[in-house]
């Protein structure tokens, strides 16, 4: 638990401090909340460009250190609205750190995100352990983005808490920045102190950051998706502030191209679909609506600011054209039972597993067909309220997430549609309630008694889809499964000497019982025959046809009489028997979905 939330402090701190710095250098000398993406894309490009440094990690650690006090020490006397700014920030950096947390209370304790729901994490970890020893990995030679990952070897170098909780500690604080960075969108509202206004501004903030299909990436360990829906939301909104609060600085731009570069080193090129999507189409909007004023100096200055940052990576980006999930001949299911609905980025949908269609839990069909519909109503209301008050720029991201969300439904695989509808969530959210709130504030900021029927539709509206759409978000953080506390590669090192035979696996009750532990020693020596059973189970002999036992412990008495020791990787010990083999082993053949498509995605 320290360690998770150790990370969460560490990855928030520096994320805010480093990201006001960037903004501050900008030109920009008021708070802005799009601190925490900027600071966020800064950790994972500068953490990615150290991390194989000597030490394999030590550097990035003392870098983070050293730029987060330098930021906090130029920021002084820099910054304006700075109180005003933690008045409105602290409840909702409160309330998202307390539903983040919401997986670990209800499994009572801290482990790998997503273990029986989706596997991928365990590559995660595979690849990010040998980054922390300075070795390669297929996900190395493959370009795949390791931005994140070397944030993470960053924590465990530096405050030495382990990979599970660095990357438990990255996804919260990737609840907690993107929550914050919503309130980029409600600062206009910030003005009115009523006690409505301010809850419906916190609870606003919350639901867009923690959007239903983003909680349930969440809750599967997807980090990259959530990354990627925040840097998304940033990006629209530093579109936005480009022609509003910064409208007159030189490298207004500059904070935006800071977000898609982070984009690059934790997404590869396809983070760049949604955000340089969105880019065309504000262009394209700006030229309709007011030529004259679109900044094209600003805009070539941070052009020019991206280009130079992403040419390391452009060889690496080539290499991950050729990852075997972009193949839409794959299955293309990963671990979705089918097409996952669109109508799940309009946040009502009430069922802790997003791939269920409805009906098939608790909740009747129709009270998924209902929530779809209020949710539908809403957003086209935030459309034609957004497009008169020309919100160009969040109009272009919700754009081109539907652009993004067809070619995936059209030309792709089911895999890649889902995460459009995740990375596009946050912004259909913003589009519902931007709009409303701001019909709201001015209302709800003076006398209750002064609502007009406007006021009070708008409010009602609010309240209702804030509820809804929270209790959704809530229900799939609470349904999140949770594995093993620890992590170890040396499971995966025995997969090749046991995968042409079978193999029994003898396990601690805890492990099977509370951590999720058989799908996870299932992934971890996938393609092979494994039978998984608890320590105590162990009677006598192995059954018949079994040729290997894996134990924890040390190799001075096996598990059962007559075996011998063929590999020792702590805390595990690989055993074969030492008579002839017959008979039919019992163990199934593991043939995990995701096994046959290739690693993390």
């Amino acid at each position: 638990m320290i360690g998770t939330y150790a990370a969460v402090v560490v990855i928030c701190g520096a994320s805010l401090a480093i990201g006001q710095a960037a903004i501050a250098l900008c030109g920009a000398r008021r708070w802005s909340w799009l601190a925490p993406a900027v600071g966020l894309a800064l950790l994972c490009a500068i953490c990615w460009a150290t991390v194989r440094l000597p030490g394999d990690g030590v550097v990035s650690a003392l870098l983070v250190l050293a730029l987060s006090i330098g930021s906090v020490a130029y920021l002084r006397g820099r910054v304006e609205a700075g109180r005003e700014a933690l008045r409105v920030g602290w409840p909702v950096a409160l309330g998202a750190l307390a539903a983040a947390s919401l997986p670990f209370l209800v499994e009572g304790h801290f482990g790998i995100l997503g273990t029986g729901f989706n596997p991928d994490m365990s590559q995660h970890l595979l690849a990010t352990d040998r980054l922390a020893d300075g070795h390669g990995s297929q996900l190395l030679a493959q370009g795949y983005p390791l931005g994140p990952h070397a944030v993470v070897v960053a924590l465990d170098k530096g405050l030495g808490i382990g990979l599970v909780q660095g990357f438990d500690g990255l996804m919260v604080a990737v609840a907690i920045l993107a929550s914050l960075t919503a309130l980029a969108a409600f600062a206009e509202l910030s003005g009115g102190r009523g006690r409505p206004a301010a809850l419906l501004r916190t609870a606003a903030a919350l639901v867009v950051g923690l959007a239903y299909v983003v909680a349930s990436y969440f809750a599967q360990g997807a980090f990259k998706e959530t990354i990627e829906a925040l840097f998304l939301l940033a990006f629209a909104l530093a579109l936005r502030e480009a022609t509003r609060e910064w409208e007159g600085l030189p490298l207004r731009l500059v904070p935006a191209a800071l977000i898609a570069v982070g984009a690059v080193y934790a997404y590869s090129f396809p983070g760049l679909i949604w955000l340089g999507g969105a880019a065309v189409i504000w262009v394209a909007l700006e030229l309709l609506g007011k030529r004259d004023r679109l900044p094209w100096r600003p805009l070539g200055l941070g052009l020019l600011v991206f280009a130079v940052l992403v040419v390391p990576e452009v060889g690496r980006m080539v290499d991950f054209h050729n990852f075997e999930t972009f193949d839409p001949s794959g299955p293309g299911l990963g671990n979705l039972f089918g097409q996952v609905s669109p109508f799940e980025a309009l946040g009502i949908w009430p069922s802790g597993d997003f791939r269920l269609a409805p009906g098939d839990g608790a909740v009747p069909a129709l009270g998924y067909y209902l929530g779809a519909a209020f949710g539908l109503v809403l957003l086209a209301h935030g459309i034609w309220r957004c497009w008169r008050d020309r919100e160009t720029a969040i109009l272009a991201a919700l754009a081109a997430g539907a652009l993004a969300y067809a070619a995936g439904r059209i030309g792709g695989t089911a895999y890649a549609s889902a995460k459009a509808i995740e990375i596009v969530a946050p912004i259909c959210a913003l589009v519902i309630l931007l709009p409303l709130l701001r019909e709201a504030d001015w209302r709800l900021g003076r006398d209750m008694s002064d609502l007009r029927a406007k006021g009070r539709l708008a409010a009602g509206a609010a309240t209702i889809f804030l509820a809804a759409a929270g209790f959704c978000s809530l229900l799939a953080l609470a349904n999140a499964p949770l594995g093993p506390t620890s992590y170890s590669p040396a499971l995966t090192g025995l997969r090749p000497l046991v995968e042409a035979d079978s193999t029994v696996v003898l396990a601690s009750e805890q492990l099977l019982a509370d951590e999720q532990g058989t799908p996870y020693i299932a992934w971890e020596l996938r393609g092979g025959r494994v039978c998984i059973e608890t320590a105590v189970e162990a009677d006598g002999a192995p059954p018949p046809g079994v040729r290997f036992v894996v134990s924890e412990g040390d190799p001075v008495e096996p598990p059962f009489p007559g075996l011998r020791v063929r590999r020792v990787a702590p805390p595990y010990v690989l055993w074969e028997v030492t008579w002839p083999i017959e008979g039919k082993s019992p163990c199934p053949l593991i043939a995990v979905r995701q096994a046959r498509q290739g690693p993390a995605r």
